[in-house]
């Protein structure tokens, strides 16, 4: 860990990033009492567009604010806890949102597209492949797309963390060069950064760095459900996938464009993985869980095999074919997730027996694995 030395030098996959996904919450766009605040949503799409140049770099914003940017309009004081109205707040103000990105980006001449996601539209194969190749496309005609959470019909994905995680895996999704963090904080700090004596961490450079930090919850604003935890977490999962980091306040955004040593810097830790495998791993929940036998829990993990039917011991859940379960050892220790072929009433005659038998008796349909090894991933 380094404190608030660090220099442009450090920074030079900033400079060369070409395609940038640039994540702004909810605090940085509205005001603490609700409703959109158009001199910061203004300030914000210039800094973007003078990064963008005449096109030469390509951005996503991934931004927060529809549930804020709702409540005024319809009476709220703050936001709400239940999820009904959270949803109705969404749908007034994702209109709103949207409008007022559109109104001024085209001061630049810069169309912008809407493109709302759920977990479950990038944890499937068919839906993964679509969501990238509608993202790609906009870029290529020079739109700008403008990606929130679909709040409006998300249950557990609209406490995914103010879209943190999801601009670290829209990150992912589009092989983006380079994640940008906006918050209402400046930077990660080693304590509470309003307590005297605390310091800028200037760059992390694995987990090791960010030992005995005590990192805070959520914003002063009120008006977003992310906090630092959901930042760090959200650059964590983009530099193990290969994808560096700057996490910095909203009003420094044009001087971390430009490289220059403000906010905190994740350096890349691993490799991009295998395309949507990162969303099955970090953006699904798991809606059932099989027991795995001593010798399927060997296959799966050590040899990176599918999971048959003679490997299971035990399911549980109420889940459909195409749902995400997890994977567990016998003594009960998840070891990997996946997408199920099976619907969870038909697995119980399925345990413990050779795919060969069961097409023999009930059907070719059922010679095949359980979890396909292109629809698992590890989590040991």
């Amino acid at each position: 860990m380094s404190g608030a030395a660090g220099s442009a030098a450090d920074r030079d996959d900033v400079t060369s990033a070409r395609r940038i996904v640039v994540k702004v919450g909810s605090s940085s766009l509205t005001t603490s009492a609700g409703g959109l605040d158009a001199d910061r949503v203004d300030a914000l799409v210039d800094t973007l567009v003078t990064s963008r140049g005449n096109g030469a770099k390509e951005i996503v914003l991934v931004s927060s604010g529809a549930i804020a940017a709702g409540l005024s309009p319809l009476g709220l004081r703050r936001r709400p806890r239940d999820l009904a109205r959270q949803q109705a707040a969404a749908s007034v103000g994702q209109g709103l949102l949207m409008a007022r990105y559109t109104a001024s980006f085209a001061r630049y001449g810069i169309r912008v597209g809407q493109v709302l996601l759920t977990s479950d539209d990038t944890s499937r194969r068919a839906h993964y492949r679509n969501a990238y190749r509608t993202l790609d496309q906009l870029l290529a005609m020079g739109a700008l797309p403008v990606v929130n959470e679909n709040d409006t019909v998300a249950t557990d994905e609209i406490r995914f963390g103010d879209n943190d995680r999801l601009a670290a895996l829209v990150a992912h999704l589009v092989r983006a060069d380079l994640l940008l963090l906006l918050s209402d904080v400046d930077a990660l700090y080693d304590g509470d950064p309003s307590t005297p004596g605390t310091s800028r961490i200037a760059e992390v450079r694995g987990a090791k760095d960010l030992d005995g930090v005590s990192i805070g919850s959520a914003g002063k604003a009120g008006v977003g459900t992310g906090g630092m935890v959901t930042k760090v977490e959200a650059a964590r999962i983009a530099a193990a996938a290969g994808i560096p980091v700057v996490l910095t306040s909203a009003s420094r955004a044009a001087d971390a464009l430009a490289a220059r040593p403000v906010g905190t810097y994740f350096h890349r830790t691993g490799r991009r993985s295998a395309g949507r495998l990162l969303w099955l791993a970090h953006a699904s929940t798991p809606l059932g869980a099989l027991t795995l036998d001593d010798g399927a829990v060997r296959a799966v993990v050590e040899r990176h095999s599918s999971l048959l039917p003679a490997g299971i011991a035990a399911v549980e859940g109420d889940f459909s074919a195409g749902d995400p379960v997890e994977l567990r050892d016998t003594a009960g220790t998840p070891v990997a997730r996946g997408l199920v072929s099976f619907d969870a009433k038909e697995i119980p005659r399925l345990i413990g027996r050779s795919t060969r038998d069961l097409a023999r008796e009930l059907g070719p349909a059922y010679e095949r694995e359980v979890v396909h090894r292109d629809d698992l991933v590890l989590l040991r």
